[in-house]
Order: structure tokens, then sequence, then C-alpha cells
């Protein structure tokens, strides 16, 4: 069962490849130039890629407007040249996810086309219309201040055209059999060209009753069960990761009781309090947060990720509390997006502090559930924010300080580099970093290397370990007799903190630091006392160690969840 559950102790890295690495010098990167730094991604330590859209498509809307399901857009190659990459990650030991784009497609996908000239095409009830515009037309659109309506009428159909998100995407009427039957089509290809799953974008909306007399939500969440049992009969060990910014409660339907529907989910709740807790040093809510997240099935996983291709969507916090994020890392307007978000990197957002990515990234690698970098943080990438929405944080990966930062060979990237200030290419650049002990990129590899190493992350039951500071979070993990405590400090100043732990454990009084030799000793009473320096953090396990820090002895499983 655990090698089936690969997803449990997963590094998943998401990245693009059209603006990853470019090996025909057109500007635009492709599955070669991606094929070329795949041994570069397997000395970072990640054992999972995530690609976002590379299907042929307008490119609207980064590749997220689909024009065809069973392509490969030819400015990234060919079908021929994906398989050669599936084929190079299974060689490293990487497994491979592709965005399942579903919700809706291109207004130039041949289905729409077909829907809209002829009301008596088969895929006119593959959209979803109406003859007069919906009374709501204004409610739920997805970009506030660039969206205005989800409505918008085809003269050639003469009627009204339902869209979650931009005029150009309609939405796939996914209550139709015969469109959830082509969804199913289109994941088993992909499976036989050799990716080990999918994540679903805009998953509530997938599932969501779509039509002019809906007046309420209703969400057909059996449909995630008839993806599941799909790939479990293609694939045994395929997994959907489900994009669904849902509240705490509403993610077992995701999940299901039994875990019968999806095996993963993004945890938006916690990575929004996370970021609270960044900027304000209040660790009570990223607490309430991971507790009120904690139920789910054995099988069930949550994806943790710091930033990611869109916007930080803050819209689950207070005013105040998302006041208190925009007033600390994106206090100037045009740092925000859709009156909900902050369109920035992680970098930039955290004033290039090394102190500050240090922690973050820790708190994303020991957090309950498994990790999801996004290409260029490693090194510390910044943004350009003269792009437009969030093509500011999808600017082309630095490779080295030659021209283009090494992306490409041509004067007319996709995107441009940034080539400007502190995160500037010449600054900011994989090669450089390669050669600094000390660079971001080699801590990075190390604590990615030590993750892997702690299955108990994973797989193991989360408590929360009181601690003597309001500011510290200790979180401790167990399984299968083995037990591991993380410390992090989210304030500015350094100080003492004590915490004691159970005395059931074996050996409670000495805690093994497994990133350095700063261990800890208990003192009388069982109580440990840990000097932690500003923003500082400590991986402890927990007794019974060999001289590499390894759990001495591992025995059977314990009754439990997981």
């Amino acid at each position: 069962m655990i090698n089936d559950l690969w997803y449990k102790t997963a590094i998943v890295y998401c990245l693009s490849v059209a603006t990853f690495m470019d090996a025909d010098g057109d500007g635009i990167g492709d599955f070669q130039g991606l094929i070329g730094r795949l041994d570069y991604l397997q000395g970072l330590g990640i054992t999972a890629i995530w690609l976002m859209p590379f299907q042929p498509s307008p490119h609207r809307d980064d590749g997220y407007d689909v024009a065809d399901y069973y392509g490969v857009d030819p400015r990234y190659g060919t079908l021929g040249d994906f398989v050669e990459f599936t084929h190079g990650c299974k060689q490293r030991g990487i497994r491979v996810l592709i965005d399942l784009v579903v919700n809706h497609t291109s207004d130039q996908h041949p289905w729409f086309q077909q829907a809209r000239q002829d009301p008596a095409s088969p895929y006119r009830d593959w959209y979803v219309w109406s003859k007069t515009k919906p009374a709501n037309a204004a409610d739920g659109v997805v970009f506030p201040g660039v969206q205005k309506t989800t409505w918008t009428r085809d003269a050639k159909a003469g009627a009204y055209y339902f869209h979650r998100f931009y005029d150009f995407q309609p939405d796939l009427n996914t209550s139709n059999p015969a469109v959830q039957a082509e969804i199913l089509k289109i994941m088993g290809f992909w499976l036989q060209l050799g990716v080990s799953g999918f994540r679903m974008d805009a998953a509530p909306f997938v599932i969501a009753a779509k039509g002019a007399a809906i007046k309420k939500p209703v969400e057909h969440y059996e449909m995630l069960r008839t993806f599941r049992e799909f790939l479990q009969w293609r694939q045994g060990d395929a997994i959907i990761l489900a994009e669904a910014n849902v509240l705490p409660g509403e993610d077992m339907r995701y999940f299901g009781d039994t875990g019968d529907r999806v095996q993963m989910m993004f945890n938006f709740d916690v990575n929004q309090n996370l970021f609270y807790a960044l900027a304000t040093a209040d660790t009570k809510p990223l607490i309430t947060a991971m507790k009120a997240t904690e139920p789910r099935p054995a099988t069930g996983q949550w994806g943790l990720f710091l930033r990611n291709h869109d916007e930080l969507d803050l819209g689950r916090l207070t005013k105040p509390q998302r006041q208190a994020v925009f007033d600390a890392f994106g206090p100037e307007r045009n740092m925000q997006l859709y009156d909900r978000g902050i369109r920035r990197r992680l970098a930039p957002m955290l004033d290039g502090d090394r102190r500050r990515l240090e922690l973050a990234y820790s708190l994303m690698l020991t957090l309950p559930g498994t990790p999801v970098l996004r290409y260029g943080d490693e090194i510390g990438m910044g943004e350009d924010l003269a792009l437009p929405e969030r093509n500011c944080a999808r600017t082309p990966m630095q490779w080295s300080s030659e021209k283009m930062g090494g992306f490409t060979q041509s004067d007319k990237p996709v995107l441009p580099p940034v080539s400007f200030g502190a995160f500037g290419f010449q600054h900011v650049n994989v090669s450089s970093q390669r050669r600094d002990p000390n660079s971001f990129l080699n801590w990075t590899e190390r604590v990615l290397r030590m993750r892997k190493e702690l299955p108990e992350i994973g797989w193991g039951q989360f408590s929360i370990v009181k601690t003597s500071q309001a500011s510290v979070l200790a979180v401790r993990y167990d399984w299968r007799g083995a037990a591991v405590v993380v410390v992090h400090n989210l304030s500015a100043i350094p100080g003492e903190v004590r915490f004691k732990l159970g005395l059931q454990d074996p050996e409670p009084g000495f805690l093994v630091n497994l990133l350095s030799d700063d261990h800890s000793k208990a003192e009388a009473g069982g109580k440990h006392c840990i000097l932690l320096e500003a923003y500082g953090y400590r991986w402890f396990r927990i007794g019974g160690m060999d001289q590499l820090g390894h759990q001495k002895a591992i025995v059977q499983d314990r009754p439990g969840r997981r």
C-alpha cells in the first residue's frame, strides 16, 4: 500500500514548458529544452513534475484556453517529444502530472465552433446556452476588475453562452454524459503516454451544475468518483490533485468519506493563514487551519505550497487579516490583483531576506502534506510588475548571467526575463548558485534530501506541541513508532522557547537535530529549552537515533487513521 500511495512522500515541482528552457532558439521553451534540464531537476531532489498546459491553444490565457486536448502545441514540440520527456522522467524516477483543464475550452476549439454554427450539432449541448441574458450574469465572476460578466452573446449562435472565466473560454456542460465520457478519454490518452496523474483545474466548477436556471450552487461530487474509478482501472497508482479553494469541512466531499474520490487537494486554507502568520508572527489562525483541515481519509493527502502560478489568493482571510498581509507583502496597488490577492513572487515578497526565505520553505516542507514547489523559487527568482495580471510571476527561468538569462538565444522571448534590480538574472541564476556552497539553491537541495528521509510528515499523525512563545510553532509527527518534531520562530525577535514531549517517548530527553549539530537534551523535569534566532527553525528526531539520525528500529504499524 505504501508504494501505491507514492504521492504521500512526493516532492512536486511545477513548471511551464513555455518559460523553462528554449532548445531551438525561437524564444519559446520546448520539450527538448526541458529534457535537457531533467538532470538538474533530479539533482534538486524533486520526485514529480507538474506541467502547466502545453496543448494547442491561442494562448490568450497562458494555455488554459485549450483548443485540442490530444496534442502538443507546435511551439513546444511534438507528441514524440512529450513521450521522450516522460521516458526521461521515468529513467530518473520522476513522475509526471499534467493540468486537466476541462471546465472550459478555448472559443477556437472545434467543439465550440461546431456548437455555435448549428443548433442541431451534437456539440451544441456540450456547452451551456441561454436565449436571453440571465439576470445574474454579473454574479460569480472569477476575475473582478478584469471580467464583467459570465454570460456573453454569440452572434452566430444567436444565444448567450456561459463562461466562468474569460469570455474566450466557454464552459463545458460537464453534466452532459457525453462530455464526461470525453474527459475520461482525455485522461486515458495521456496515461498511455506516461503520466501519473492530473492536476484538475478549477475542480469546484467542473463538478458544478451550470445553466441559467441554476439559482444556488449544486455540485455533482459523484463525478469525482467516476474519474477516480477510471484512473484505478487504467493505472492503479494514478492520481487527481484537485484545485479546490473550499472551506474546511467541504474538502471531505472532494476526498470522499471513504477516500473514493480525489487523492489530493491543495490546502488553500493553510496557505492563506500561513502567509498571515509570516506577516504577523501570529500562529493561532494557522494552527486553527491545520486542525480544521486535519480530517481526511487514509489515502487522502494535502498539497502544500507557498506561491503558485496564480495570484496569492487571500479571499478566505478576514478583511483585517487580508490587509495585514497586503501591508507586509503587497503594499502597492500594482502588487495586488482581483481585489483579493497578491501577484508577486515569494522572494521579493520577503524582501530577499535569506532568513525569511528559509523559514518559509522550512514551514512548507514540514506542514502536514506533500510540498509543491514553483519553478525558480529554489533560486529566489523575482517578478516583473510591468507585465499584465499574473504574467508578472511567470517570467522565464533564470539559468545564467548570459543573454536572456540563458533561457533562449532569441531576442524575442515569450516573456522577458527579469533583467533589472536585485532579482535580475545577472544576480539571481542557477549557474552562479550551483558554484556557491552557501547559496539558496544548495540549501534547498539539502533540505529536500532531508525531507525525503522523513516519511513521518507524509504519513504520520500530527499534533501541536505547546510552547512558551506564541510566535513559535512546534509540530510533532508520529508514524510506525518513529517521531519527529519541527520548531519555527515566526518572529523577528530571537528568544528561548521551552516545550515538553510525552513521557511515553523512547529517550524523550534527547532530540537529534537533523540539519545541524545543535542537538537538545532536556532539563530536569523533561522540558527542552532551545534558543531560536530570529526566523529560526529546527528539525528534530525524538530519541533512539543512529549516527545518521535514522530511527534505530521500525516497529509494525500501530492502529490508527494513517
